[in-house]
């Protein structure tokens, strides 16, 4: 396989004048490939005698080997110009490497905050005035149900249902669900909604909107990160928080009280359980900070 390895790297050179450093990525990447192949493969093997299977195998040992998924990446995207060109070239009936997929980069944990923290946030909004009590509003409803921001402007008088205790949610590709109201939202949402103004070009009735701007319309996405802005200003919380933090914290918290990840699942709208499993590597390493500062042979 080195002769071909070598037909790219001149093609690279050549046609595509590639710079040397790039070359030399290629290069080492491709040799790497080889003597795998060599290793499972026996000496002289040739493109075409390569399976998806084989490249499957090649990708697992570098997870095995501890590489970085940047660096799993590149030296996949490499085998894979590498078979491109040697498609092309008719080394090769069929791309074995077709099939590849990147590694999923790493997520990074949600930011979230205390039970603590959400109750300074809740806290801040002045209640004497009537957008002081809908940012209250605002911010018990999010963190009560779990919604998205796009969730809670969306919501209309008609989704409220005071007497189960329930609102009826639009979540993404318009699906919807039901989530329940605590006592705390719903007693901020009763005293919120009788002192707005809603503006005659609004819907009236069921279709009404629950929260509106100082003009009567419908509020937006950006007007409540603006608002959220300024109450973290004011009560001192990490910068990072934005509405979808009061998300994160609702489903950390449920976690770490003992719900289970399904019924979390459910609350959140996610399809996929694998999008709410993050939630509880966040409880975990909540979980092992108070296990390391508590136990008395936690540490050396």
């Amino acid at each position: 396989m080195h002769s071909e390895v070598a037909q790219f790297l001149r093609y690279l050179s050549v046609e595509k004048n590639a710079s040397e450093l790039t070359i030399k990525s290629y290069r080492e990447d491709l040799i790497d490939l080889s003597d795998y192949l060599v290793d499972h493969l026996g000496q002289g093997v040739k493109p075409n005698q390569v399976t998806p299977r084989d490249l499957r195998g090649y990708a697992a040992a570098l997870h095995e080997a501890g590489y970085a998924r940047s660096s799993i990446s590149r030296k996949l995207a490499s085998l894979r110009s590498f078979y491109r060109f040697a498609q092309r070239q008719q080394m090769v009936d069929s791309n074995p490497a077709r099939p590849l997929r990147n590694p999923r980069g790493q997520r990074k944990l949600p930011h979230f905050l205390t039970s603590k923290q959400v109750e300074k946030l809740l806290m801040a909004p002045s209640l004497v005035e009537t957008l002081g009590q809908r940012d209250h509003a605002i911010l018990e409803t999010i963190y009560s149900a779990g919604l998205r921001v796009s969730e809670v402007v969306g919501l209309n008088d008609g989704d409220l249902d005071f007497e189960e205790a329930i609102v009826r949610v639009r979540g993404k590709g318009r699906k919807e669900r039901l989530s329940p109201l605590g006592r705390y939202a719903i007693e901020a949402l009763h005293n919120y909604m009788p002192r707005r103004q809603r503006a005659p070009q609004e819907p009236a009735g069921r279709d009404a909107p629950v929260f509106v701007n100082r003009f009567g319309r419908r509020l937006t996405t950006r007007s409540v990160g603006r608002m959220l802005e300024k109450y973290i200003k004011l009560v001192g919380l990490d910068t990072r928080t934005s509405p979808h933090t009061l998300r994160h914290s609702f489903a950390t918290h449920l976690l770490d009280r003992g719900a289970d990840i399904r019924s979390v699942q459910e609350l959140l709208g996610h399809k996929s359980l694998v999008t709410t499993q993050i939630y509880t590597h966040v409880s975990t390493a909540s979980l092992r900070e108070v296990y390391l500062k508590a136990h008395p042979r936690a540490k050396g």
